[in-house]
């Protein structure tokens, strides 16, 4: 016996995907960061505090990966559940880098003092 192929297609699955003018908006957005971060590394901002340089970069890094995470992979028209899993990998990331910042700080200055 032969079955016939039904494709069935359920409206709750269905999002809207990006256009092509969204696309080049958030691919304008990504290269307006890089620019943006490659002026703030030219600039020297230890005047407002030590590491400014590295905060504003992580800053405009973060947002970038942001953006490339909702709308490139889509996570902005996904279940409640990948929610869940980005938040959670954001938590992640914080945690070990408050590790890697604690071994860091806690360190003492080593060999490589003048």
């Amino acid at each position: 016996m032969a079955e016939k192929h039904i494709e069935h297609h359920d409206e709750a699955h269905e999002h809207e995907h990006m256009n092509i003018p969204k696309y080049f908006g958030v691919f304008a957005i990504l290269v307006v960061g890089t620019v943006l971060t490659y002026y703030a590394a030219t600039i020297d901002m230890d005047w407002i505090f030590p590491g400014a340089n590295t905060l504003v970069a992580l800053v405009i890094a973060f947002t970038k990966m942001t953006f490339v995470m909702l709308f490139f992979m889509h996570v902005y028209w996904s279940p409640k559940l990948i929610w869940l899993a980005a938040i959670a990998s954001f938590f992640w990331m914080a945690i070990m880098f408050a590790y890697t910042m604690q071994d860091y700080v806690t360190r003492g200055s080593g060999v490589f003092t003048p």
